[in-house]
């Protein structure tokens, strides 16, 4: 069965909706999945495909979110893709088509499967040729809220991504009357190979909140002449800002809900006193999202896929980019806002939660543009577990230089700094959440909710700071890119700690293929399984990764114009 659908944002001549949509699909996109059903429901945008058997086709289309038409690449004519239901413990064919001039590919974002069906072009298998179908074929061992997109150039950056869903084979833990994904996304009607040619030319290009004079002025009646003149000086020595906290901005970027603009606005449905889970998945190039729906507690009770112990009485979230939490809420009668601000304020998605189809929530009012202190650099001591001293690296000194941990980082114009004390700060919400009047999720507030399978000690520890040049836009694992890098050996069954220490003023969503990736938040009875990880400026976290499936697997910052250079990859044999 072809259904076809008229969508302002696509010209009606290219846009190729959902083949074989079933009537549970489409009421799985409208979250009609309690045993009421409504008697209004919301304007369909993203398709729904389930079964064991999917065909998805990978094509350009003409989209216009900005009042300009453009290029963009999509899955099945749609932006976002179409969310893909599946279930644990069956075995999924899915038949992907190339109709574009180049090639591509399509990754399974946290699933766990066979290296030669993870997608990753190079390591995995040789890429999606135009004109060819690739077929995925992998049992589904998992159950959860993950997503998928391209690994191919930056076609991520110009739509290629979509949410999965996978039912769980046993009873669900969370009991919910209705389920909505919200997919948050950043697009760019800039050409994305112009946008990072921007940035290896000026990295603050697209930052337009710089310091002014104003500023300064004000610094000097609350610190006093001297110490401002300090303070500058400082951030003039390092070539930074303390503005920096996004290197793509609202200047460029259109953020998007489930693909609708804020001024669209995407629209959830709901019945009084009824439980609403909401599916929050990161699928943006560049964008974290600091999350909030005012007027109501979330209770977090996934993680990357994964049921942890309910967090109850959460007012906001931060949420990287590759990274999904699940929640639930609980909403009174009336129209509540999904609101979820860019974390350098620029810009924001929106979204309605409603008991009145059609009535827009009112938009809330954005928070002031962060501004990064000596914690976020690295520089304070004190504090909440704030780590000290952040060492410049000379530009023009090539040679090897010893981290305080003892871990080899190659200087020269790969670093611009190295952390010498960093301190794990699990607790700390981030810059722009810290004391905000709000209860914030932190990763100390994250435990599993099955107790750890693997509970051996690490029979050795991989260290790796996280290196990059801001002047020259450069990224690195350990001052060394990854055209000039070696593999990551482990062996098969090994047991081994992965220590990440964050050199750079710049948080980084570090995502491992093929494994699981468990937290060490407090408490090794019950290590949170995640698929990305977020290292904050200045700070450093572990985890432990059981080496249990063999292959080529990438390992790599999930920030898209990062990963060129921040990208390893990690061969288990």
């Amino acid at each position: 069965m072809t259904t076809k659908t008229q969508d302002k944002r696509f010209s009606p001549e290219r846009r190729r909706f959902v083949q074989g949509l079933t009537s549970s699909g489409v009421l799985a996109s409208l979250g009609l999945l309690s045993p009421t059903r409504l008697s209004a429901a919301p304007l369909v945008d993203v398709p729904v495909l389930e079964g064991n058997t999917i065909d998805l086709t990978i094509d350009e289309v003409m989209v216009n979110f900005t009042g300009r038409p453009r290029t963009a690449t999509a899955i099945n004519g749609s932006i976002p893709g179409p969310t893909l239901r599946l279930r644990e413990g069956e075995r999924v064919t899915i038949r992907v088509t190339n109709r574009m001039s180049v090639t591509s590919s399509i990754h399974w974002h946290g699933l766990i499967l066979p290296s030669n069906m993870d997608g990753v072009p190079g390591l995995s298998y040789a890429g999606i040729k135009p004109g060819e179908t690739y077929t995925y074929v992998f049992d589904v061992v998992q159950n959860g809220t993950f997503w998928y997109h391209s690994h191919s150039g930056f076609q991520e950056q110009t739509g290629m991504y979509g949410a999965i869903v996978i039912e769980p084979r046993e009873a669900d833990p969370v009991k919910y009357d209705r389920d909505y994904v919200v997919l948050l996304s950043d697009w760019t009607d800039e050409d994305p190979h112009r946008v990072y040619a921007n940035l290896k030319k000026m990295s603050d290009y697209y930052n337009r909140r710089e310091r002014t004079l104003f500023d300064f002025t004000k610094e000097v009646s609350e610190k006093g002449l001297g110490q401002a003149i300090d303070d500058r000086k400082m951030w003039n020595r390092m070539r930074m800002s303390d503005r920096d906290l996004s290197d793509v901005t609202g200047y460029t970027y259109t953020f998007l809900n489930n693909g609708r603009t804020p001024n669209e606005g995407w629209e959830g449905i709901f019945r009084p006193g009824e439980r609403v889970r909401l599916r929050f998945i990161n699928g943006s190039a560049m964008t974290f999202f600091d999350v909030r729906i005012p007027g109501l507690k979330m209770e977090v009770v996934a993680a990357d896929g994964q049921n942890i112990k309910p967090v109850a009485g959460i007012d906001e979230f931060r949420i990287g980019v590759a990274e999904t939490y699940d929640v639930i809420v609980q909403p009174d009668q009336g129209s509540y806002p999904v609101f979820a601000q860019a974390i350098d304020r620029s810009g924001y998605a929106f979204g309605s939660l409603t008991s009145v189809p059609g009535k827009k929530a009112k938009v809330p009012p954005m928070d002031p543009a962060p501004i990064l202190t000596h914690m976020d650099m690295g520089m304070a001591h004190g504090g909440m577990q704030s780590m000290s001293g952040m060492k410049h690296a000379a530009m023009g000194d090539n040679e090897g230089a010893k981290a305080k941990s003892g871990v080899e980082v190659k200087r020269g114009p790969q670093v611009d700094m190295i952390a010498e004390n960093p301190r794990v700060r699990l607790d700390d919400p981030g810059v722009g959440l810290r004391n905000n009047g709000r209860r914030v999720l932190t990763y100390a507030d994250i435990f599993n909710l099955y107790p750890t399978q693997d509970t051996r000690p690490p029979s050795r520890e991989i260290e790796l700071h996280l290196t990059g040049s801001m002047n020259r836009y450069m990224w690195s694992f350990n001052g060394v890119k990854y055209n000039d890098s070696r593999p990551i050996g482990l062996s098969y069954g090994e047991r081994v700690r992965f220590t990440l220490i964050n050199d750079t003023m710049m948080n980084h969503p570090i995502h491992l293929h093929g494994m699981w990736s468990e937290m060490e938040s407090g408490d090794d009875n019950y290590l949170p399984r995640k698929h990305t990880i977020v290292v904050q400026p200045g700070a450093k976290i572990s985890y432990l990764v059981t080496a249990d499936a063999k292959g080529h697997w990438a390992y790599h910052c999930h920030l898209l114009y990062h990963m060129k250079g921040m990208f390893r990859r990690v061969i288990v044999a």
